[in-house]
């Protein structure tokens, strides 16, 4: 009788927390962005960001050419992440027989792409005006606030994942020299670790 009462329960609560938030999140999605985020930093590193002046505590303005590459990786980078999230994340939802946009999806996104614009924006006037190394901390900042806004809306390891982001951002300004391979270690390696987790814990 207790047995069954503490499985009712425990029903109850997966009822109201699949209710009040977006549990479906893919640990794949979480790899396969890391992934790209370390293919993107490497492409940076060896392609545009060349020189070490760059990434200093002064303007430093990039020639018309390498500013072009870097805005073309970067949208490219972000595109492949955001299909990549939205596809493991579709497989996911039919694993569970959930809805892939509801109500609480689109709660999530809202309050994670409201940060996460403002980051961009600030991060895209920084970096037209030579702070390159400053723009890369700022992006871990911003987005490590973005997740931990949307984290109240999903599971609370995505509140963990922005808490290191913004750890690691913090440390980018202090040594700004090291922000590219910083911004490496927040969106590739953390990324893998974070999907890894969420693989094993979630089977997802």
């Amino acid at each position: 009788m207790e047995t069954k009462y503490k499985e009712d329960l425990r029903e109850i609560r997966d009822i109201m927390n699949r209710s009040s938030r977006f549990i479906s999140l893919s640990g794949l999605s979480g790899i396969s962005a890391g992934i790209l985020g370390l293919a993107g930093a490497y492409l940076g590193w060896k392609y545009i960001l060349t020189d070490p002046k760059y990434l200093s505590y002064e303007p430093h303005l990039l020639p018309d050419s390498l500013l072009t590459n870097l805005l073309i990786l970067a949208a490219a980078m972000l595109l492949l992440a955001i299909g990549t999230t939205l596809m493991f994340t579709q497989l996911a939802t039919r694993k569970k027989q959930q809805k892939a946009w509801d109500q609480q999806a689109k709660r999530l996104l809202v309050n994670l792409f409201i940060p996460l614009v403002c980051g961009g924006l600030l991060c895209a006037i920084l970096l037209f005006k030579g702070f390159v190394g400053m723009a890369l901390a700022l992006c871990l900042v911003f987005y490590g606030l973005a997740l931990i806004n949307a984290s109240k809306y999903t599971l609370n390891e995505v509140r963990v994942l922005g808490l290191v982001q913004i750890v690691l951002g913090l440390v980018a300004f202090l040594f700004i020299e090291y922000a590219l391979l910083l911004w490496a270690v927040g969106f590739g390696g953390v990324h893998i670790v974070y999907g890894s987790i969420m693989n094993l814990k979630y089977k997802s």
